[in-house]
């Protein structure tokens, strides 16, 4: 069955609407309540279809336009919607209590370039055994790292300890 198209539409139609009263909408039309059978002649008058749009509202709202075209212009209303949607990633960058400048450094850049291409940066410091006693550590390398990046991007929240992790997330300046 993949790849085949539903031979069943997803609005009803026609004949298919079982509401006794309508309500019209669109163009060409005089718009208010009507009875089925009346807005089904005036849609066969026009050439056109009879759709319903909300089956939920009382009485159910219908628009005569023609169905082929009411689909094509549903789907470029979709993809609109879908082309302005931004996807937001998270990288993340893992960090120990003794990381050295040097080690610092380097995740600092590529913390930067992250926040310029618009993606979250979620830093952390894993404590590892007994290296949890160095949790201040931990604190002044992810407060120094906000620090670094504050012309880049701005942090959800201060260093925040969740069991063996001290994280924070830091969300990019918008251009």
């Amino acid at each position: 069955m993949r790849g085949r198209r539903s031979l069943e539409p997803e609005h009803k139609l026609n004949e298919k609407i079982t509401a006794a009263e309508v309500r019209l909408v669109g163009e060409n039309i005089e718009q208010g309540v009507y009875t089925r059978a009346e807005a089904l002649r005036m849609a066969q008058d026009l050439e056109l279809d009879l759709i319903e749009i909300s089956g939920n509202a009382v009485p159910p709202v219908c628009r005569i336009y023609d169905y082929r075209k009411f689909l094509y212009d549903q789907k470029k209303k979709m993809k609109e919607i879908k082309a302005k949607q931004t996807n937001v990633t998270t990288k993340e960058i893992r960090f120990g209590p003794n990381t050295d400048d040097h080690d610092f450094d380097f995740k600092l850049k590529h913390a930067k370039a992250f926040l310029q291409e618009g993606a979250k940066v979620r830093a952390y410091v894993h404590f590892k055994g007994r290296s949890i006693v160095y949790k201040d550590r931990g604190e002044i390398l992810l407060t120094r790292f906000i620090q670094e990046l504050m012309e880049y991007g701005l942090p959800e929240q201060m260093p925040k300890l969740d069991g063996k992790r001290m994280f924070i997330i830091i969300n990019p300046k918008k251009k």
